[in-house]
């Protein structure tokens, strides 16, 4: 009882104190408001990534969780917009994959996806696959592209702002979703998973455009990293709904999204 009480009171110093220096900050001039708020979207960000690896790693209860999953996300959808972050139709949306289409998803029923037995606060022992697996072509499994013998470009599919990031994954540990990032797109208030990926470009808090570079394909995971799987992004997205991230089912928007090559 004592480290939930500890938790929810990091949790809350956490939400408020960036906000507070804004406050601060106002009053003296408006370069310092635009630092501030800079720093207020990064401040938010670090949080919201601490609030997904205790939800990730099973340390918090899955009420404060949700609470406190709410309470960021509408801070850090205010900040969004206070930088001059823009909203993108459907129709600007770009595929995950440079130099890749949505031939490259996964062929098999439903082409993978399950939602069934999916919650998203059962952080790393999650059931079901409510997500998209994007095959490149690599047979010797050095994550580089078999064509073009460089590393593929995991792109931003949407606008938002990088709200969680895993960079140091090592072969051997469980995490099943290795190297990977969450980007919260404040527009549709959906959160996007990016996993398994190698090298990462972005950080907490760094707002993205659809077509933004943001990390090259990897191996990185508990599943993804053993011989039998094929090198894949793996692709989920969610749609929050009173602090509750749901399952989304987006074939067809991958389908239609715009393909970009812009391959390292």
């Amino acid at each position: 009882m004592k480290l939930l009480l500890i938790t929810s009171l990091l949790l809350t110093l956490c939400l408020y104190a960036p906000l507070y220096a804004v406050k601060q900050a106002s009053g003296n001039s408006a370069a310092a408001v635009t630092v501030t708020a800079v720093d207020t979207v990064k401040s938010l960000s670090d949080c919201y990534n601490e609030l997904n690896t205790l939800i990730r790693d099973g340390r918090i209860p899955r009420e404060e969780a949700a609470l406190e999953l709410k309470r960021l996300l509408g801070e850090i959808h205010q900040q969004y917009y206070l930088r001059g972050g823009k909203d993108y139709p459907r129709s600007a949306w770009v595929f995950p994959l440079a130099g890749y289409d949505s031939s490259a998803i996964d062929n098999g029923r439903r082409h993978g996806y399950s939602a069934k037995g999916y919650d998203f606060f059962s952080g790393n022992r999650h059931g079901g696959h409510p997500s998209f697996d994007i095959f490149i072509r690599d047979r010797n499994q050095d994550m580089l592209d078999d064509r073009s013998g460089r590393a593929v470009e995991v792109l931003s599919m949407t606008g938002g702002i990088v709200v969680a990031v895993e960079k140091n994954w090592e072969y051997g540990s469980r995490l099943r979703g290795g190297n990977y990032i969450w980007v919260y797109d404040p527009a549709t208030e959906k959160l996007l998973y990016y996993a398994h990926n190698n090298q990462l470009l972005v950080n907490p808090g760094d707002m993205v455009k659809p077509g933004d570079r943001m990390a090259t394909v990897g191996r990185s995971g508990f599943n993804a990293a053993k011989r039998r799987s094929p090198t894949h992004l793996h692709l989920t997205v969610l749609r929050v709904i009173g602090g509750r991230p749901r399952p989304l089912d987006i074939y067809e928007w991958l389908r239609m999204a715009r393909t970009l090559d812009t391959t390292s």
